[in-house]
């Protein structure tokens, strides 16, 4: 199943979200998203694309602090593809409590419920049997619809034609064999951190591995000092591989980092594989990217043995949760 989910990963962008209660949808100047794991990733990738959205993420219960300001003047979008996550569910509860201005996006569960109930503006994903993680093209088009993002909405709907996913998987099944047995650690600009998390939740997720990601400038301030200075950084570091996603519009001072940070861990004997972005505009450099990252961990959860699709660990902690 992942692995036509991965094939087909462009049909999402025919997706055509639906608004239900939209009247009840009144002006805003800024969005706060209340979103977790796989699910919270569209914030992230909003920004990345278009960098002037006023866009906040709330990965927590409650409403964040900063939120008490202006909250008049703000959308609160709870979204969950399960409907079921209870930080989210607590997030859009509070925002309700408040009177505030709030959408839901989610394929079922008490998310929808509680939308429908109370009459808020809100869209039914498509009840695919996909992971959260493999679902951000659905995510990105229902909040881009929510926000009124037009433009972008239907810019989106060109990566239908435009991505080429299975293009992608020789390259994704030879990076896999650069970190099998290795723990990835995966840099990137901090403009482009959300494609770095997104291939560390891959990893955690699909190959069932340790894997850890950074940003470029910070990780020069601090990260690289903890690598090749003695006997025993030489001995933890020895199992960890690097990825660099290198991006043509990064700031000249942030590529010469990188060729640095490279030359360093090379000389210190740690293995780096440096990935340029391709793709003719923004969305499908970042797309091409994270279906890249899919197949990579596809590919070495096979080499693993790993079970593909479910989350033991995830399941097991929510079980003791209680939730």
């Amino acid at each position: 199943m992942m692995e036509k989910n991965i094939r087909e990963y462009a049909r999402q962008f025919a997706y055509e979200p639906e608004v239900k209660n939209a009247d009840k949808l009144g002006e805003f100047e800024t969005v706060v998203i209340g979103g977790m794991g796989g699910s919270g990733l569209v914030a992230g990738v909003l920004r990345a694309i278009k960098p002037s959205l006023d866009v906040a993420v709330h990965h927590e219960y409650g409403l964040p602090q900063f939120a008490d300001k202006d909250k008049e003047k703000r959308l609160f979008i709870a979204i969950s593809h399960s409907g079921n996550t209870e930080e989210v569910v607590d997030f859009m509860n509070t925002a309700v409590s408040q009177g505030l201005q709030t959408a839901v996006v989610a394929s079922h569960g008490k998310l929808l419920e509680l939308a429908q109930q109370n009459g808020l503006p809100h869209i039914t994903l498509p009840a695919d049997d996909i992971q959260p993680r493999m679902a951000l093209g659905y995510m990105l088009r229902a909040v881009l619809k929510l926000i009124k993002e037009e433009d972008l909405f239907s810019e989106t709907g060109k990566l239908t034609d435009n991505l080429k996913p299975t293009e992608l998987e020789p390259h994704g099944r030879r990076l896999a064999e650069a970190v099998i047995n290795r723990i990835p650690i995966i840099y990137a600009s901090r403009s482009n951190q959300i494609l770095a998390y997104n291939w560390k939740i891959r990893f955690n997720e699909t190959a069932k591995v340790p894997a850890f990601f950074n940003t470029f400038p910070e990780l020069n301030h601090n990260e690289i000092q903890g690598f090749g200075t003695h006997e025993g950084s030489q001995v933890l570091s020895e199992k960890m591989s690097f990825i660099f996603l290198e991006d043509d519009s990064d700031h000249q001072r942030i590529k010469r980092r990188m060729d640095i940070t490279a030359a360093m861990y090379k000389k210190f004997g740690l293995p780096v594989e440096r990935i340029g972005l391709e793709g003719g505009t923004r969305l499908e450099k970042i797309f091409n990217t994270i279906i890249l990252g899919d197949w990579t961990a596809y590919h070495a959860a096979l080499k693993y043995g790993a079970e593909l699709e479910s989350v033991p660990g995830i399941d097991e902690f929510k079980r003791a949760l209680g939730a």
